[in-house]
């Protein structure tokens, strides 16, 4: 009896599938504390000064601060959670939420901007640039801060296999939870962009009409960001992973195998970073067991969790009879 406990505690394994970005938190927490600090201020200033596109920039960068906490939490909530048998494909998903939440965060900003700066191109007010002006100018400084702290997680952080996997497969190793707060900074520092564009314009030229207009732009180019983001958060929530490179390489593995085998039913979704679990139906002609067929797929590192379930071929069904 004892020798059977052995054989089934060497059969269980961990769903804990994905590792953390333990790096990535650290420099989100940084991000979080001068985006606040930036957020007071550029509020502030732009009530003061009068200025419709560093009020605008202000709130916006609210929403960075509550999204940015939402990514802090979600990688700490994966953590604490990773063991919690509840979850039977780990809490990856926990991350993946809070990027789609963030990306909901992002179009509700898009349309206050919106609405408030028509509000002031149809209703222009005086507005103090030099004030307003140099306090874009801070604001686009800490915003380059954050973003070269999230960038370098953004653009490196995945596992690095030299082999089985297709081009159009990085996209999926990206950190979603990270996307989602380095797309709110980057968000951030374009409208700072457009904030300086539009209060240098005004105070050469007197174009009013610039600030709420770069405000309307700054909306527009938000909500397409959060369009992105919304997509791929929701294609991996939804588990609409169907037209991934991974599954074309199952089919792949299963019509060049020796063993004839038609695949009757196939379900892929993604359980962490660049890794997926598979549950496979095959129909075949041979004598063979489940494991012989993990075997040969095992050969693709994103496959970490493999079902397979075996049929008789109907070929081999008619023969019998």
């Amino acid at each position: 009896m004892q020798s059977h406990a052995v054989d089934i505690d060497t059969l269980r394994h961990s769903h804990a599938f994905d590792d953390g970005n333990p790096l990535a938190e650290r420099n989100i927490r940084w991000a979080l504390l001068l985006t606040i600090v930036m957020m007071v201020a550029e509020i502030s200033g732009g009530w003061v000064y009068n200025s419709m596109a560093l009020l605008a920039d202000g709130w916006h960068m609210s929403s960075h601060a509550l999204a940015l906490g939402l990514s802090v939490f979600a990688y700490a909530a994966a953590r604490r959670l990773a063991q919690d048998a509840r979850f039977s494909f780990g809490t990856w998903k926990i991350e993946v939420l809070c990027g789609y939440t963030s990306a909901i965060f992002l179009l509700g900003v898009a349309g206050l901007m919106l609405y408030q700066s028509v509000e002031r191109l149809i209703s222009p007010t005086p507005i103090h640039y030099d004030h307003a002006i140099a306090i874009a100018g801070v604001g686009l400084l800490v915003n380059l801060i954050c973003a070269w702290l999230l960038k370098d997680n953004h653009a490196h952080h995945h596992d690095h296999h030299d082999h089985h996997h297709s081009p159009g497969d990085h996209e999926h190793h990206h950190d979603l939870n990270l996307r989602s707060a380095y797309l709110h900074v980057l968000a951030d520092a374009a409208t700072s962009v457009l904030t300086i564009v539009a209060l240098t314009g005004g105070k050469l030229w007197g174009a009013d009409w610039l600030d709420p207009l770069m405000g309307i732009v700054g909306a527009v180019l938000v909500s397409v960001w959060a369009y992105g983001l919304l997509r791929d958060t929701g294609r991996v929530l939804l588990d609409a992973e169907m037209g991934a490179p991974v599954v074309a390489e199952i089919r792949e593995v299963i019509a060049a195998s020796p063993v004839k085998a038609d695949i009757t039913d196939l379900h892929v979704w993604r359980v962490a970073k660049g890794k997926y679990a598979c549950i496979l139906s095959l129909a075949t002609t041979g004598d063979v067991q489940p494991d012989y067929f993990k075997q040969q797929l095992s050969i693709h590192e994103e496959l970490v969790h493999i079902t397979v379930e075996l049929n008789a071929h109907p070929i081999q069904m008619m023969s019998a009879q």
